[in-house]
């Protein structure tokens, strides 16, 4: 299937690792000019090299910021200039009950991967529709649906980004642009085993047990990375023209595994 994005340029943000590598290694696969970003230069390096390695033809440039910091994210796009496709993915947002957070650790949470997303859509919003048009995709997560009291900053988070987008996204395509997003359940990245290994601590009284909590997912497996990046990449392109101011979930059913027993 031809996705037609063959010279398209798209910026990724939180791209040194997990979902991001996957989606810079994904778009350039697809002849993409991708512009990268996170605050890992080192990292950011490593997933260039892998994707010169692949193909050295391939365009990838590097763009390492703090979009906590106040400025960053006009630095960012000034720096990086007009892209057809921007995909939110940068943040995380710490587990735990309402007691285990306190309030900065939340905000700081919150700094990145919700004002992040807000923020850059809110500065590149007006260059796309300028532009003739345009795809934002917002990585949010399935904790917005599940309402997890031991995910609550996340889940309040992610809940927040899923109305944010569906706002956004719902007239959107009057400008020509479409503004999707997409809801991952566990992945196989650092990040959910990270959160596994506390949840086994929490509730197993040992972290090495992981692996056990793992075997409770769908499959007895969280999703490749693949399963995630190439919903996006097939969302940011034009076989999902008319697709906008929704959410897609991607967690082997997970949040509709609502049961009275």
């Amino acid at each position: 299937m031809d996705l037609r994005l063959n010279g398209k340029t798209v910026l990724i943000t939180g791209a040194s690792q997990g979902i991001g590598a996957g989606l810079a290694r994904a778009f350039a696969e697809e002849g993409c000019a991708v512009r990268l970003t996170a605050r890992n230069i080192g990292n950011l390096e490593a997933v260039k090299a892998g994707i010169l390695d692949a193909n050295p033809n391939a365009t990838v440039d590097l763009f390492p910021e703090d979009l906590t910091v106040p400025g960053a994210a006009e630095r960012l796009v000034t720096a990086v200039g007009d892209v057809d496709i921007l995909v939110n993915n940068a943040g995380v947002i710490p587990s735990g009950s309402l007691f285990d957070i306190d309030e900065a650790r939340w905000r700081e949470g919150w700094e990145l991967k919700i004002y992040g997303y807000i923020n850059l859509c809110r500065l590149y919003y007006p260059r796309m529709k300028a532009a003739g048009g345009g795809v934002i995709i917002n990585n949010i997560g399935n904790g917005g649906e599940i309402a997890d009291p031991r995910y609550i900053a996340g889940a309040m988070g992610n809940a927040s980004l899923m109305a944010f987008t569906r706002a956004l996204g719902g007239s959107s395509l009057d400008d020509n642009i479409r503004v999707v997003g997409v809801n991952p359940g566990p992945v196989d990245t650092d990040r959910i085993y990270n959160m596994l290994k506390k949840r086994a601590r929490d509730v197993l009284g040992d972290e090495t047990r992981f692996e056990e909590l793992a075997l409770t997912y769908p499959l007895g497996r969280p999703a490749h990375i693949h399963e995630v990046t190439d919903l996006i990449v097939f969302l940011a392109s034009f076989r999902s023209g008319y697709t906008t101011g929704t959410i897609m979930t991607v967690d082997g059913g997970i949040a509709s595994r609502r049961s009275i027993v």
